[in-house]
């Protein structure tokens, strides 16, 4: 299922300013060099993850799931030279490919990866975070989210990628295991008092969640 048309989707990239040359390079690397460039945050979503460092005015900010840098090297672009995004990759290979990249940015000072499991890192971090990105593990973000929630800065954001999983949560039982995950976790998210949200329908989806006033 497409969440939106192709061809809006098209129009909406060509209508938000491109990545910076040192991004663009990161994402070119990543569709040749890679077997899933889609894992890859898209032009609109990476866009969006920036406008939100600027309106948050975040100077400490968590990613959990690295893949190939390029999320959080957009957002180390619109931190300040005393920002900091700490990110977390479990997989050896992406590690190390993102390590690369990270190595040769001109933010790299900005970036903190942490190789290893997130379930057992995130827990050992001390916030607060301004703004926390979540794109790992699908089935795990329920633990993600409860670790994070009590590190989030008053009016810090959480944001969930893939959400939608390509519509499949709308199926009322969904027969793939991301699926369900995924449409457990929304479910979990909009029951709990402790929190406000709005699911974009942008990208595979997003979950921007906000603490309860």
């Amino acid at each position: 299922m497409d969440i939106t048309d192709p061809q809006v989707e098209r129009y909406a990239a060509e209508h938000t300013s491109p990545p910076l040359p040192h991004l663009a390079e990161v994402a070119a690397a990543t569709r040749e060099q890679t077997r899933s460039p889609g894992m890859m945050s898209g032009i609109v979503v990476a866009a969006l993850l920036e406008a939100l460092v600027v309106a948050t005015r975040a100077r400490r900010v968590l990613e959990i799931g690295t893949f190939t840098g390029y999320g959080a090297l957009s957002i180390a672009s619109r931190l300040p030279a005393d920002g900091t995004v700490i990110t977390v990759e479990s997989d050896d290979q992406r590690a190390e490919i993102a390590r690369r990249h990270i190595d040769a940015s001109p933010d790299a000072a900005k970036v903190e990866l942490r190789h290893g499991d997130a379930r057992q890192i995130v827990p050992t971090l001390d916030g607060p975070f301004d703004l926390v990105f979540i794109d790992a593990w699908k089935g795990d973000y329920p633990h993600y989210y409860e670790a994070v929630l009590p590190e989030l800065a008053p009016h810090g954001l959480i944001v969930c990628d893939n959400v939608l999983w390509g519509g499949d949560v709308v199926d009322p039982s969904p027969d793939d295991d991301n699926g369900r995950a995924l449409a457990a976790f929304n479910d979990l998210v909009q029951r709990d008092e402790r929190v406000s949200n709005a699911l974009l329908t942008v990208g595979d989806g997003l979950m921007v969640i906000w603490r309860a006033s």
